[in-house]
Formats: C-alpha cells, sequence, structure tokens
C-alpha cells in the first residue's frame, strides 16, 4: 500500500507538471501573433519587424519608441511612441509599410 501511494503521488505529481507546461509548449509552437508575423515575413508575403521600424521610426524624431504589437487578422503592426507625455500609435500595414492609422 504505501508502494502504491508513492506511485500514484508521483504520477499526480508528473501530471500536475505535464498539464502546467503543456500551455506554454502549444503556445511556443504557434508562436501566436508574433509567430504568424515571422512566419509570413519569412514566406516574403510581408516585411519584417525590423524593416517596418527602419521606415517608421525616422518619421518620429523627437519620440521615444516604445514597442510594436502585431495583428495576425489585420496583418498590421502598431507600433507604440510617446512624446511629452502623450501617446501615439501608428498603424502600418505589414505587406506593404504604408502607414494605415495613427492615433493621438
Amino acid at each position: 500500500m504505501k508502494r502504491f501511494r508513492s506511485l500514484f503521488a508521483g504520477l499526480v505529481a508528473a501530471l500536475t507538471l505535464g498539464g502546467l507546461a503543456l500551455p506554454a509548449v502549444a503556445q511556443e509552437q504557434s508562436g501566436g501573433d508574433q509567430g504568424e508575423a515571422r512566419r509570413e515575413a519569412q514566406a516574403g508575403n510581408q516585411l519584417s519587424l525590423r524593416e517596418i521600424e527602419r521606415r517608421i521610426l525616422p518619421q518620429m524624431q523627437g519620440s521615444e519608441y516604445l514597442g510594436p504589437a502585431y495583428d495576425s487578422i489585420a496583418r498590421a503592426y502598431r507600433l507604440k511612441f510617446i512624446r511629452d507625455g502623450r501617446v501615439t500609435y501608428v498603424d502600418v500595414d505589414a505587406r506593404t509599410g504604408k502607414v494605415i492609422g495613427r492615433s493621438r
């Protein structure tokens, strides 16, 4: 009986740890929106984030670049900037590199 308990406890621990790791593994394999952006850029269907940043950042002189977000459905990047305490989002079509929206 004691041996059964230790086997059972080990099995429960393994399943619990494995269960916690599964969502992370699934997410890593799919890559989410970032993985989708990377795959599309590698396939030549859209521009890479680095190319988008190379085109847009010079247009935002005087602003601090806070980082990007990617929307795989719209196939667009949203670049976030701040200047004088005001946040500006610049939406860029990932296929063409053209600015499709700007919010302040």
